[in-house]
């Protein structure tokens, strides 16, 4: 496992890039989303706490076969998104 924060966040971008092509699933993505320690350990407390949020929403978002109204998978998406574009903002300034 790579353990410096800006190969995690890189590991962890792939991985939301390969769920979005279809090659992840959702458990897949928060699997290896989770196993990121050292980036979650570098960011403030906070975007643990939302990435953990994101990720057991989406796991939940996958039991449904359509888009509903409380879990829409595209909005997820993009959040998840954000919050990497964020989380690299972070690491960055490092």
């Amino acid at each position: 496992m790579t353990t410096t924060a800006p190969a995690q966040l890189a590991t962890l971008t792939e991985a939301q890039q390969a769920f979005e092509r279809g090659d992840h699933t959702a458990a897949t993505l928060s699997t290896l989303a989770r196993e990121q320690t050292t980036l979650l350990a570098t960011l403030p407390p906070r975007y643990g706490e939302v990435l953990l949020n994101l990720l057991d929403r989406l796991e939940s978002s996958a039991l449904f076969s359509e888009e509903s109204c409380s879990f829409s998978q595209k909005d997820l998406v993009a959040n998840l998104q954000m919050w990497v574009e964020k989380a690299r903002g972070v690491v960055g300034q490092e």
